[in-house]
C-alpha cells in the first residue's frame, strides 16, 4: 500500500487540471460522434497508441520522481531547525564544517540574557564539533573498495543536545554514558601480555572498547544495507576511523538532516580525528522572534570573540540552495521533454488524420460540422494523454518510500551535508504529472485536429 500525502487544495494547480478534464468530458458529451468511435480508432492503431502512451508514461513518471526527490530535500532542511534555536559559528564561516572556535571564546554566550534554562537551571545549550569522515562500506566497485562519507557530531551531553534539537530515541535505545565507551561483548577482561599478566596498554584497551554512538535512522538504514539488514539496531557494531563503534541508540529523526548523522562523545571524537575545537554552538530561546533578537545581539555586541549567530531555521533555509538548483533543472528538463512529447503526439495524430481522410469526408458529407470533426481528433489525443499519464502516475507511485542519498548545501563554497532521504509521492505531484500530460496531449493534438477539420469532404472520399 502506498502512503500518499494528502493534498492541500490549490486553485493554481487543480484549477487547470479540472478545466482540462471538464473540457474532455464536454467534448465527449456535446459532440455527435460517440467517444467509442475514438476509442475504436485507438485500438485499431494499437501499436502507435501504445508507443505514444509509453512516451507519456516515461515523461510523467520521471517528472513525478524528480519532484518527489526535490520535495524530500526541501523538507529535510525545513524540518531540521527549531524556531527558537540560535546557531553560533565563528566569524566569516558559511557552514559549521568550516567554523572553529575554542570554549574560552564562547563560554559567556550561554550566560547571555534570553537563553532558556532547564529544570536544574542549566542553560539549554549544545556545544558541538561537526566533521565528515570516510568509511569503508565493505563492498568493492571493480578492484577498488567502496566508501561513503559519514557525518559525525561530537557532543558533550547527549540528552541536552537532543533536547535542544528536539530529538528523542526509539524504544530500546539509551544515550551514551559519561565515558562514551563500553566493552565489546566477550572482551571485557583485561588483556595480558604473552610474557605474563602485565596490564594492557592504552592501545590494547582501546581495541577492547567500542565507542558508543547515537545513530540517525537514515544513516542506520544505509549502514544496515552493508550487512544485508533493513537497518542497524541497538547493539550492532560497525567500523569507523580504525575503531569499533557500537549503536547505543537510534534517534527519531526521519525528515531532518540529523537522521544522517552519528553522535558520539566529544572528547573521544575530537581527539580521534584531531579537531579539538568547536564548530558550532546551539542555544534555545523562547521563540523565533527572541531567536532573531538574540542572534543579532551576539553578532554585533559580543566582545569576547568574533562570532556570528543566526536563527537555526535561517541556517537550514540557506541549505535549500541545492533544492532550488535541482528544481530549476527539473523545470528545464520537463520543458525539453514536453517539447519532444508535443512533437511526438503531433506526428502520431497527423499520421492518423492522413490515414483516415475517407472517414473525415464521410463524416462531413453526412452532416457533421467542422468543430465536431476537430473534437474527434482532439479527444483521441487527450485520451492517449490520460492513459499515458495514469500509467506514469502508477509507475512513479512504485517509488513511494524509496530512499536516496544527496547533498544539501548553501551554494558554491559551502560545505553542505550528506543526507539520506525518503521519497514520498504526494497527490499534488500526481496532479502535476497529469496536468503536464494533458497539456502535452492538448498541444500535440490541436494542430492535427485543425488539419482534419479543414479537410474538404469530396476530395477526402475520392
Amino acid at each position: 500500500m502506498f502512503a500518499l500525502a494528502l493534498p492541500t487544495f490549490s486553485l493554481s494547480l487543480y484549477g487547470p487540471l479540472l478545466a482540462v478534464l471538464a473540457t474532455l468530458a464536454l467534448l465527449a458529451t456535446v459532440g455527435r460522434v460517440p467517444i467509442r468511435y475514438s476509442l475504436r480508432n485507438l485500438v485499431v492503431r494499437w501499436r502507435t497508441t501504445v508507443l505514444t502512451a509509453l512516451a507519456f508514461m516515461l515523461v510523467v513518471g520521471l517528472l513525478i520522481v524528480m519532484l518527489a526527490f526535490v520535495t524530500a530535500m526541501s523538507h529535510l532542511t525545513e524540518q531540521s531547525g527549531q524556531p527558537g534555536n540560535v546557531i553560533v559559528l565563528s566569524d566569516g564561516a558559511i557552514d559549521e564544517l568550516f567554523s572553529n572556535f575554542q570554549y574560552t571564546e564562547s563560554s559567556d554566550v550561554e550566560r547571555q540574557p534570553g537563553v532558556l534554562r532547564d529544570e536544574s537551571n542549566h542553560p539549554l545549550c549544545s556545544r558541538e564539533t561537526y566533521l565528515v569522515v570516510s568509511q569503508d562500506t565493505g563492498s568493492t566497485v571493480g578492484d577498488r573498495p567502496q566508501r561513503r562519507f559519514v557525518q559525525l557530531r561530537a557532543i558533550e551531553d547527549p540528552q541536552m543536545s537532543a533536547r535542544v534539537h528536539g530529538l528523542d530515541l526509539y524504544a530500546g535505545g539509551q544515550w551514551f554514558s559519561a565515558a562514551g565507551v563500553q566493552p565489546l561483548a566477550g572482551e571485557s577482561n583485561p588483556v595480558t601480555s604473552i610474557a605474563g599478566s602485565a596490564p594492557s596498554t592504552a592501545a590494547s584497551q582501546a581495541q577492547q572498547e567500542a565507542i558508543q554512538a547515537i545513530v540517525g535512522e537514515g544513516i542506520a538504514r544505509e549502514m544496515g544495507r552493508d550487512r544485508g539488514q533493513d537497518s542497524l539496531h541497538v547493539g550492532d557494531v560497525f567500523d569507523l576511523g580504525g575503531r569499533k563503534w557500537i549503536v547505543s541508540g537510534i534517534t527519531r529523526s526521519e525528515g531532518s538532516t540529523f537522521g544522517s548523522e552519528v553522535w558520539a562523545k566529544w572528547n573521544l571524537v575530537a581527539h580521534m580525528f584531531g579537531k579539538e575545537r568547536y564548530t558550532s554552538m546551539v542555544v534555545r530561546t523562547a521563540d523565533s522572534e527572541a531567536a532573531r533578537v538574540f542572534a543579532d545581539d551576539i553578532t554585533k555586541n559580543f566582545k569576547k570573540a568574533a562570532l556570528q549567530a543566526m536563527p537555526e531555521t535561517e541556517y537550514f533555509s540557506r541549505l535549500n540552495e541545492t533544492s532550488r538548483q535541482f528544481y530549476i533543472a527539473i523545470v528545464f528538463v520537463t520543458v525539453i521533454m514536453s517539447i519532444g512529447g508535443v512533437f511526438g503526439v503531433m506526428n502520431t495524430m497527423f499520421a492518423a488524420v492522413s490515414a483516415r481522410k475517407r472517414d473525415i469526408g464521410v463524416l462531413r458529407i453526412v452532416g457533421f460540422a467542422r468543430w465536431q470533426v476537430l473534437t474527434v481528433f482532439l479527444a483521441e489525443s487527450l485520451l492517449i494523454a490520460v492513459i499515458g499519464g495514469l500509467l506514469g502516475c502508477a509507475l512513479a507511485s512504485l517509488t513511494d518510500g524509496w530512499t536516496a542519498n544527496s547533498i544539501v548545501s548553501g551554494g558554491q563554497g559551502a560545505g553542505g551535508k550528506f543526507v539520506a532521504l525518503k521519497l514520498a509521492i504526494g497527490i499534488d505531484m500526481l496532479a502535476v504529472g497529469m496536468l503536464v500530460a494533458l497539456a502535452i496531449g492538448a498541444l500535440g493534438g490541436f494542430f492535427p485536429a485543425i488539419s482534419a477539420m479543414r479537410q474538404r469532404p469530396l476530395e477526402s472520399v475520392r
